[in-house]
């Protein structure tokens, strides 16, 4: 060995080379092998033997190729010093260019025979294979087998056979690192890559992120999509493995985890790092990225989530990747109500991946650390918030209160939003703060749109994390000092969230008082409303020692009012203190607007029931308030003064003190007091000073209220200054006056007859005295609507009822359904008194109303959900009851008068329940349902089947609907028909589209629609709307729209007057009178089914160029259709046919054809849509045109297109005629010329839309039949509608009169005649 260095020291090649060629290859070797092991030379020893071998001998070049193939598995062995090997290899690699052609073929298929057999698992020798490749590359030609190939070729060969073979998985991160150093072309990078991808599944996990971050590396020579699709497919693959696992484990109750999640998370993790490192340093490679989710998102995995909020993090992405985040959603929501809400869909296509759930999951999949996708995730909820959260109506109004279950997909996108950071708070501390922060800095800064979402969101926050919370207090504090700027609906919400916290932060609950007492004196009226919602909350949530526990009170409290007991004697005492001065800053706002007085009055009671020991401070308050407008002079009437009550400003009368709502307030708590006491009783016997003065108040207020009923009911309406011959009109401030009396009057009469109710105790004098007052309550209400009917429009609706809904749901029940012996004479009172028992429902129906409208009412109690929906349940029971077993026909007295029904009042009123129940509190319907009294008759339901209890309730309204189309025409009641119907179709929304009550419900839809003749437009509109609404979740509504067009064409007659259409009916509800209304109602059906194509060709569109781009191979093979394709060109078909039937009908001008041809020219852009699809796939792959398209072709050609011609003619002509004698006629013109014009001026657009369609329909055909070899322009007739049009008939008639009146020669005559028809023959 020395000798070789020192010789080769020397500078003497010949006497090396000599000695070299002494040495016999073994021994050569072995000297090799221990300079290596011993690491000492090995470098300069390697030199000299390539110094004393000359690749130009044989000699030389063979012991050169010897050494190469020695040192490269004495490399890979492991037995040398990390630094000896990579100094041979780096000797070797300087040496490689001087190699022969056929020792580079060798040395190439050493490398390859070795990685096959899994020898180079240190990998540190690959570093030379890249060297050999672009060598063998650069040879001119070599022998290979028995003839020749070129280096290149030679080179192609080999990495063939390398990626052909069986990797060793240790080694495949080395060899993807060895490719980036190696040539290579598009087609073999390709083959590299997908064969990387498929070596990621035989991996252990640890070993992944590796080979992702040298892939991404290895993508800058192309395959850039490929890379990013495989390795986000690989990850999605594990997650459903993952979670197929878990279930599995759940349901056998065992831990099968082939990987263990937390490590799965932790690698996912890493390899999103990785690639956003990418994805920074190539941006290629994010173009690519962003590419890849813009055509669908049904690619998206929660992977691929986190790896966009992650890649958002890029600025130059942030804005790309949340629009396309926000498209996602909102269309991934969008489909999902398409599919839902159409059997035809759900047959058609498999179940919908909800992108929703995916990014739900990635908040729970975050938890591991990912906190370079936690920043995305808050900036996503909020952007979902914000985008989709609700708008300001016009003029800056908000709408009512939050929804509270999100329908429409904007409201499904913003209740994810709202999701996505509550979940992100519960698991995620560093973010909490900022997300606290921002929902408190939206709350305070839109004052100009709603800010509901927002409200829910920070409830619920606090309702999770209220500890957490307290930490960011301060947030909260600076939020409050906002507080009297803020609109009052917002200053609710905010204080009703932060509730819980009061109760356990003092310091809280102290800056919350400094803010209001500030608010107090606020300039704004907004201001003092907000300081008194907030006292008032505060009152209703600090117990005073010795009040009651609420139970014992009976008191419901929902969830959000959690009692924290942290008081001990010291803070009840406190409270108490701090109750009482809240009280004495109220009593200062009962000088202010009557607004802020009304918050005081609805609000006192609550405070009562939640507080009793604030009992005496409360009455005191009221009867002071009450003995101002009170008059204590028992002879004189009224006993009211109402002067005091109005102000006025200039010639502005205003209302200055609610007197009735004072009334109704002392007068609830007056009835309460009674229940403080028994509860009081039972707790402890000790009587106190407090007891004592509180019962004097209460003593004085009920001497005050007796004094007033026995008064009110001796006062005419002459004593308030209300007769006949006052003035009623809003425009003077005399009317203005004598109407804010009439209405404090009628509720003062209306609390006054639920307090002598309640005091009567069922006796007949006390139910006589409640009818005496009713009936000044009745004169006055229908003075104030005699006067106010006099005018254009009804100025005046009712006012709002007083009485609370606890009374008017005891007043209908015992109206209606109270059968005790002992009562019957009092109550007999009641129920004779039919304008009374009308009042009575009409109250109960205003009430359900509100509550449908805002989710809760005026009044005691109004707010608590637990009571209104047991009032909603009362309510029912007592309506189903009352127009069940009471026939219509008892009560047809009402018809002669203009007004609806006691039948219809209560059927309204049920409708209103199902809607409320259905909108507001969908889980409790089955409840609502199960506690109405089911008939004696039917009593057999006892098995509390949802579906069947709600079916019981569908027959009993489908037996009422039956009943009024049994009787005659004369006999049908128009409304209550519709009102049925559409308890029917809220009722079948709950039936579920699988069960046979629903295909029973259908049958009798369909039988009733095919049976009733009735020409009432509106109550076919109904029932067809109903049809419609079930037809489509039992199956696709073309066929059925087919059947209806023919009735309609049969029932209007043909555009062309000579032709006589055969007399169809398959629908006895389309007749002549309500044809129109069905046209309407089923063109917006095809408007619906034209919606489900276009969806389904957008995305097979997509689908197809997805396919595209991963393989060419046709999709068509046998002649099979695709499916969805074949459906598609089914539903035209059978629309076209419709289509057909409608565009021949004489529709009247106007509405209906102007819709018409909107549905036309919708129904050409989309068959245009389909062509346009074929084109895409002809251009991607050779399959022949489906047999099916042709013949859809063919209809649209010979059926649809000379029609619509025909149509646009008789739509053009027929725009001003039509009536009857000429008088008619003239009369009609003037009237209608001005809507008409602007009615032509729409039409006119109408029809240039549908000729283009249909141009544009047939320029597309001429492509599609140029690419596939068919003529299907042989179907086309060119038309000749936009011609300048010379009708013959017209003109001989014109010519004719012009022959009377001028006496001119025949022939001349004749010429002129002649030669327009022959214009007319000519096309």
């Amino acid at each position: 060995m020395d000798k070789i260095v020192s010789l080769s020291d020397a500078e003497s090649p010949v006497e090396l080379q000599k000695y070299l060629s002494s040495l016999t290859d073994d021994q050569l070797i072995a000297v090799v092998t221990n300079s290596a092991l011993k690491g000492k030379n090995i470098g300069a020893m390697i030199k000299g033997i390539f110094k004393g071998s000359p690749p130009s001998s044989t000699e030389g070049s063979n012991r050169r190729l010897l050494v190469y193939q020695h040192c490269i598995p004495l490399c890979e062995s492991g037995d040398l010093q990390t630094e000896v090997a990579a100094d041979v290899i780096g000797l070797l690699m300087l040496e490689t260019h001087a190699l022969s052609g056929p020792s580079l073929a060798q040395l190439g298929s050493l490398f390859v025979d070795a990685i096959k057999v899994g020898k180079m698992g240190s990998g540190k020798s690959l570093e030379l294979f890249p060297t050999i490749l672009t060598a063998l590359a650069a040879c001119e030609a070599l022998s290979y087998g028995k003839g020749e190939l070129s280096g290149e070729e030679y080179k192609k060969q080999l990495i063939n056979s390398l990626c052909s073979s069986r990797w060793d998985p240790q080694c495949v991160i080395h060899l993807t690192t060895m490719f980036r150093d190696v040539p290579l072309s598009s087609e073999e990078l390709q083959f590299l890559v997908e064969k990387v991808l498929r070596m990621f599944t035989k991996l252990d996990l640890q070993e992944v992120p590796p080979l992702v971050y040298q892939l991404l590396l290895l993508s800058a020579k192309g395959c850039k999509k490929q890379v990013l699709d495989g390795i986000i497919s690989y990850f999605k693959e594990q997650d459903v493995r993952q979670e197929e696992e878990r279930k599995h484990g759940e349901s056998l109750d065992l831990e099968v985890q082939s990987i263990p999640q937390d490590q799965l998370r932790h690698v996912e993790g890493t390899a999103i790092l990785h690639t956003v490192f990418a994805i920074r340093l190539d941006h290629e490679l994010g173009r690519e990225f962003m590419k890849s989710f813009k055509t669908s998102y049904g690619d998206m995995c929660p992977f691929s989530v986190a790896l966009l909020l992650s890649v958002a993090r890029i600025q130059r992405y942030e804005e790309q990747v949340f629009d396309l985040l926000k498209g996602a959603i909102i269309k991934s929501f969008k489909d999902e109500q398409l599919q839902q809400g159409s059997k035809f869909l759900q047959d058609l296509l498999p179940a919908h991946c909800s992108v929703a759930q995916m990014i739900l999951d990635t908040v729970k999949n975050s938890v591991f650390g990912w906190d370079h996708v936690t920043q995305g995730l808050v900036q996503l909820g909020f952007f979902l918030m914000e985008t989709f959260g609700p708008k300001p109506g016009p003029f800056g109004k908000t709408t009512e209160g939050s929804v509270s279950v999100a329908r429409t997909p904007t409201q499904q996108a913003c209740k994810l939003g709202g999701q996505v950071l509550l979940q992100g708070f519960k698991v995620h501390e560093p973010i909490r703060g900022e997300i606290l922060e921002q929902v408190l800095n939206r709350l305070v800064t839109k004052t100009a749109s709603p800010v509901s979402h927002y409200l829910d969101l920070f409830s619920d926050i606090v309702v999770s994390a209220p500890m957490i919370l307290l930490e960011s207090s301060s947030k909260v504090t600076e939020a409050f000092d906002q507080l009297s700027y803020l609109p009052l609906a917002t200053v609710q919400g905010l204080l009703k969230a932060v509730q819980p916290l009061l109760k356990v932060s003092m310091s809280l609950k102290d800056a919350l008082i400094l803010v209001l007492r500030k608010a107090m004196f606020s300039s704004q009226l907004d201001g003092r409303k907000s300081a008194v919602t907030g006292f008032l909350l505060l009152l209703k949530n600090f117990k005073v020692l010795g009040s009651l526990a609420s139970s014992q009170c009976s008191q419901a409290i929902s969830s959000s009012q959690i009692q924290v007991d942290v008081h001990s004697r010291y803070n009840s005492v406190a409270n108490e203190v701090f109750c009482l001065e809240i009280i004495s800053s109220l009593r200062r706002c009962l000088s202010q607007q009557a607004d802020v007085r009304l918050m005081l009055y609805e609000d006192f009671y609550n405070v009562l029931r939640r507080n009793s020991q604030l009992a005496s401070a409360i009455m005191q308050t009221l009867f002071l308030q009450l003995r101002q407008y009170y008059e204590p002079e028992q002879d004189l009437l009224p006993p009211v003064k109402l002067e005091p009550c109005i102000t006025a400003h200039g010639d502005q009368v205003y209302l200055q003190e609610p007197l009735a709502h004072l009334v109704s307030c002392t007068i609830h708590c007056l009835l309460w007091l009674p229940n403080l006491r028994r509860s009081a009783n039972l707790v402890a016997d000790d009587s106190d000073d407090d007891e004592e003065e509180e019962t004097g108040y209460q003593s004085d207020l009920q001497a005050i209220i007796e004094s007033m009923t026995r008064r009110m009911i001796k006062c005419e309406l002459e004593d308030f200054e209300l007769d006949k011959s006052a003035e009623f009109s809003m425009g003077s401030s005399v009317g203005v006056k004598n109407n804010i009396y009439a209405v404090l009057v009628m509720g003062v009469y209306e609390v006054l007859m639920e307090y002598n109710f309640i005091k009567a105790n069922y006796s007949k004098s006390g139910f006589e005295a409640l009818i005496e007052l009713f009936r000044h309550y009745h004169k006055l209400s229908e003075l104030l609507k005699e006067k106010s009917g006099k005018g254009r429009a009804p100025s005046h609706k009712i006012p709002r009822s007083l009485l609370s809904m606890g009374f008017v749901s005891t007043l209908m029940t015992v109206l209606f359904r109270d059968n005790s012996q002992s009562r019957e004479e009092a109550l007999s009172v009641l129920r004779t008194n039919g304008e009374f028992v009308r009042y009575a429902v009409s109250v109960a129906v205003q009430k359900i109303q509100q509550l449908e409208e805002t989710g809760n009412t005026d009044g005691p109690d109004g707010q608590n959900a637990e009571r209104t929906f047991r009032f909603l349940c009362d309510m029912t029971s007592v309506l189903m009851w009352r127009y069940t077993n009471i026939p219509s026909v008892v009560e047809e007295a009402g018809k002669k008068e203009k007004r609806s029904s006691l039948s219809q009042l209560c059927l309204e009123g049920l409708l209103r329940i199902f809607t409320t129940c259905q909108q507001r509190l969908p889980a409790k319907m089955a409840q609502l349902l199960s506690t109405m009294d089911i008939a004696e008759d039917d009593a057999e339901q006892d098995d509390g089947d949802v579906t069947e209890m709600n079916y019981f309730y569908i027959r009993q309204f489908q037996r009422a609907l039956f009943t009024q189309l049994s009787g005659g025409e004369e006999e049908f009641n128009s409304k209550e028909a519709q009102l049925l119907v559409s308890i029917l179709s809220v009722l079948s929304r709950q039936l579920k589209p699988s069960s046979q009550q629903f295909v029973q419900m259908i049958t009798w839809t369909v039988k009733i629609c095919k049976e009733t003749s009735f020409e009432d437009s509106p109550f076919s509109k109904g029932l067809l709307s109903l049809l419609f609404s079930l037809h489509v979740l039992y199956k696709s509504p073309v066929s059925l729209l087919l059947e209806l067009c023919q009735d309609i064409h049969s029932q209007l007659g043909d555009i062309d007057q000579d032709v006589e259409v055969e007399k169809q009916s398959h629908f006895a509800i389309v007749n002549m009178k309500t044809a129109t209304t069905a046209a309407l109602l089923v063109l917006s059906q095809v408007d619906r089914v034209l919606d489900e194509v276009d969806w389904l060709i957008a995305r097979k569109k997509s689908h197809t160029a997805a396919d595209k781009l991963v393989s060419g191979e046709a999709t068509q093979a046998g002649g099979q259709q695709d499916p969805v394709e074949k459906a598609v060109t089914l539903q035209l078909g059978t629309l076209l046919t419709a289509l057909n039937e409608l565009v021949q009908t004489a529709l009247l001008p106007g509405n209906c054809t102007i819709t018409l041809l909107r549905a036309l020219s919708r129904t050409y852009t989309i068959l245009t849509t389909l062509v346009k699809y074929y084109i895409q796939v002809f251009a991607s792959q050779h399959a022949a045109l489906p047999a099916r398209f042709e013949k859809l072709v063919k209809l649209s050609g010979s059926h649809l297109t000379p029609q619509c011609y025909s149509f646009i003619t008789y739509a053009q002509s027929g725009e001003f005629s039509g009536g009857g004698a000429d008088d008619k006629k003239k009369k009609r013109r003037n009237e209608v010329n001005t809507a008409a014009s602007a009615k032509l001026f729409r039409e006119t657009k109408a029809i240039p839309d549908l000729i283009f369609g249909i141009e544009q329909y047939e320029k597309y055909l001429i492509t599609l039949s140029k690419k596939s070899k068919v003529n299907l322009m042989q179907y086309m007739k060119l038309s000749t509608s936009r011609d300048f049009r010379i009708n013959a008939a017209t003109l001989d008639a014109a010519l004719q009169e012009q022959d009377d009146s001028q006496e001119t020669t025949e022939s001349q005559d004749a010429e002129e005649t002649l030669e327009p028809k022959e214009k007319k023959r000519k096309p």
